[in-house]
């Protein structure tokens, strides 16, 4: 009790405008400001009394012009006064050393200037080239669609790929509305479907809603739920609360009511997201409908067994014909298409392929229909053909359902632009329709993973 009587007795009294917090109360300001290092230096020599001297003029630095601002300067200075001086020699080694790392500097950093002005004159070349393609889409192309759309001009600018602005509405007409869906029709099941995630969340002691189990049908909806969250999860704008989860979710619901005989696969996800991403929603869901309408995507999706294997046997056809070396390696490992090859179609590679290359390959494939899935997939297989002749089966089927993320689209569509869709004269509308006609060729072309 005397020591903090005593201490507080010595203490200036605090100034209340005083700057500053302790953890249980204010501090008080510091008696003294900050000094200058003179008046330091000053009261130093005046408490020691010793002078400061400063050095002779000859251990100063001679004639430099700048500040050694790295490492790399530091070989041009001058050694301190206490050790030896360097000799002319390693002076002018010094010096050739330290010329050649500026030169070495220089040169990267032209070269790096050199690559972004490329990808900047590159950028901005394909910025010019989408505007005014788009130009021609808006004024000449959609107002004339159907006296255009088969023209060799019109094809050889969709194979360029399409301008984003319009996109959606390429996709809605090529695509086209043989379903005859409206958006009233819409709006309809929608509102079925949200009536029966109603009446889910509220009992699930029925046995029988609408000719299907509760049981089945909950499972559904716990499907599109759990797949919504895996659809493009990098975007995070299909994940709960993002911008478009619900709008996904109406639209694969909606889709279940209309096609109960379809109801929801794993992979359809992707693909309304990717319309969702272009077209309002209620065009989505038109387009989506009479898009999984087609007979490819209605084989796959209603995993309709024969059928798949007839695409997959045509599929080999044309890879033996434009790959006949590594078609040999997939057969000595015996690795059949569907391995790889069913992801691809499910999702149209929106799922395997970067979102802006697939949607190129969605454009050409409103183009060229189901024929180009395959093309593309063949493309790929040439992309890769030296990576995948090095490869045995695990790593080739690794390497096929995680494609690389560094694909390009020049480099793929090249690839695919050197695939002939021809074999013995036959195209693959020719080749598939023969396949149909033969039963048999089917059965020689099972495949171990859809037997099991």
């Amino acid at each position: 009790r005397n020591f903090f009587t005593k201490r507080t007795k010595e203490l200036k009294p605090a100034v209340q405008s005083a700057p500053g917090w302790k953890l249980f109360g204010k501090v008080p300001p510091r008696e003294n400001l900050p000094k200058d290092s003179k008046i330091i230096q000053q009261e130093y020599e005046a408490r020691t009394g010793r002078m400061y001297k400063p050095p002779p003029p000859s251990a100063r630095r001679k004639n430099i012009e700048f500040e050694p601002l790295s490492t790399t300067a530091l070989i041009l200075e001058d050694r301190p006064a206490n050790l030896p001086a360097k000799s002319v020699e390693e002076a002018l080694r010094h010096r050739q050393e330290y010329d050649e790392m500026v030169a070495e500097a220089k040169k990267r950093e032209i070269k790096e200037a050199h690559k972004r002005k490329k990808i900047m004159r590159e950028r901005f070349k394909q910025e010019e080239n989408i505007a005014s393609a788009m130009v021609i889409w808006v004024n000449e192309i959609l107002p004339n669609w159907e006296g255009m759309r088969a023209t060799r001009r019109v094809r050889e600018l969709w194979w360029q790929g399409l301008p984003p602005s319009v996109r959606g509405k390429v996709w809605s007409l090529a695509v086209g509305n043989e379903l005859n869906i409206t958006p009233e029709l819409y709006e309809i099941f929608l509102s079925r479907a949200k009536e029966r995630w109603r009446s889910f969340s509220e009992t699930s002691s029925e046995n029988d809603i609408e000719g299907a189990s509760v049981a089945d049908r909950e499972a559904s909806l716990e499907l599109i739920k759990l797949d919504i969250s895996r659809t493009f999860p990098s975007l995070y704008i299909f994940q709960k609360g993002g911008p478009y989860h619900d709008l996904l979710h109406s639209v694969l619901g909606a889709y279940t009511c209309y096609r109960p005989d379809v109801g929801y696969v794993q992979g359809m996800s992707f693909i309304a997201a990717v319309l969702i991403l272009n077209l309002e929603e209620a065009d989505a869901f038109i387009a989506f409908a009479n898009l999984l309408n087609k007979p490819c995507q209605l084989a796959f999706f209603r995993v309709d067994h024969s059928m798949m294997l007839k695409y997959f046997a045509a599929f080999e056809v044309f890879f033996e014909e434009n790959l006949p070396k590594l078609f040999l390696h997939f057969k000595s490992y015996s690795l059949t298409p569907d391995i790889y090859l069913i992801d691809w179609i499910f999702t149209l590679y929106s799922k395997s392929l970067p979102l802006d290359l697939a949607c190129r390959v969605w454009d050409v494939f409103c183009r060229d229909g189901e024929e180009f899935l395959f093309r593309t997939g063949l493309g790929i297989l040439r992309l890769y053909e030296d990576i995948l002749l090095q490869m045995d089966f695990i790593h080739i089927a690794q390497f096929l359902t995680k494609l690389p993320d560094d694909i390009t689209s020049e480099k793929l569509f090249s690839c695919i632009a050197a695939i002939q869709m021809q074999n013995s004269n036959k195209k693959w509308a020719q080749v598939f329709a023969s396949l149909m006609k033969d039963n048999k060729e089917g059965d020689k072309n099972h495949s171990p993973a859809l037997k099991s």
